[in-house]
């Protein structure tokens, strides 16, 4: 065998390298809290002038709840603030600072001034991070999180307290709650620590997890694909919580729409196991039709216990999804 001697080096070249045109046409991808905001799918950037849209919004509740401290919402109650309601006529016991003497000066009769009480409430948010939020285009688990964003800058800006629980897989994990609209920054570096679980995930393990640390009434918002045997379970179990429960039933529109066809395995992503398929236009119809059946059992049983159920493309842009469809479902206004 004969060996070729190696070829002399190349003198040095210390002349700048071109740049790389892939680099001209490529900006670099964000990094940090807003890592998940902006992209190409979801034009919605949360700049000044969309937060100050979400501030004239508020996450609507069916029935008052008593908070622990004074809040910024306002509760048809009866209750101690520098906002007139109402009167009604004195009763024995009650304080005798809220009589209004002028009123008694003309009619004699006795009558106690009432006012709107505001109140302090908690909105927890429930970010499903299953192995299976992590698919899709646009991800799921990423417009979880953009949905968590909007909706708890508008929590914030009305004066409630945000919670933010991710479920990881079999557990919850809570994080501490934020007041006051100038804490959004610190949601938005709480979001972007959420990273899909491995392995097999429990839906209602976590979420059982999760609803034994909420503390009185206030406002769940789930938001999950609710891929897991037991997502019936998970919306009975919450919304007998005592709080007003509200589920963004979430699917990419690979999910709504497969685009497949011919012999394909496919694989569950989380638990490993594989199925091999024959998908043609039968196999497509009749995966829409369960697809369609199963989400109005849901619908059903979410109207049942007083919930509010919205199913969302995750391709629907943000803007879309807070001022048309949940303004129009009655979930914000």
């Amino acid at each position: 065998m004969t060996l070729s001697p190696a070829p002399p080096p190349e003198p040095a070249d210390d002349r700048p390298a071109a740049p790389d045109p892939a680099d001209a046409i490529a900006p670099p991808r964000p990094t940090g809290v807003k890592a998940f905001l902006p992209e190409a799918l979801d034009p919605t950037v949360f700049d000044e002038g969309f937060l100050r849209q979400l501030e004239r919004l508020g996450l609507l509740m069916k029935q008052p709840v008593r908070g622990g401290l004074k809040g910024g919402r306002r509760s048809v109650k009866r209750g101690q603030s520098v906002e007139f309601a109402d009167y009604r006529d004195y009763a024995l016991g009650d304080d005798l600072r809220q009589l209004d003497w002028n009123v008694y000066a003309r009619l004699e009769k006795l009558f106690v001034k009432l006012f709107v009480e505001e109140e302090d409430v908690t909105i927890t948010f429930l970010v499903d991070a299953s192995p299976s939020m992590a698919f899709g285009r646009p991800e799921k688990l990423q417009f979880a999180k953009r949905a968590t964003a909007a909706l708890g800058y508008i929590a914030l800006a009305g004066e409630d307290r945000v919670v933010v629980t991710a479920l990881t897989g079999r557990s919850a994990r809570r994080q501490s709650g934020l007041r006051g609209s100038g804490r959004v920054f610190r949601l938005l570096a709480n979001l972007s620590t959420i990273q899909p679980a491995e392995g097999p995930a429990d839906l209602l393990a976590s979420a059982r997890q999760a609803g034994a640390m909420l503390t009185g009434r206030g406002v769940v918002v789930l938001i999950s694909d609710l891929l897991d045997p037991a997502a019936d379970r998970v919306i009975r179990e919450l919304a007998a919580t005592g709080s007003e429960l509200i589920v963004l039933h979430t699917l990419s529109p690979d999910e709504l729409d497969p685009q497949l066809e011919g012999d394909l395995r496919l694989v569950d992503s989380e638990t490993g196991e594989g199925v091999d398929v024959t998908v043609d236009l039968a196999t497509l119809d009749d995966y829409r039709a369960r697809l369609a059946a199963w989400r109005g059992e849901l619908e059903e049983l979410a109207r049942k216990r007083r919930v509010s159920y919205v199913p969302v493309s995750t391709d629907i842009p943000l803007a879309d999804l807070v001022f048309a469809e949940l303004r129009r479902r009655r979930v914000v206004g």
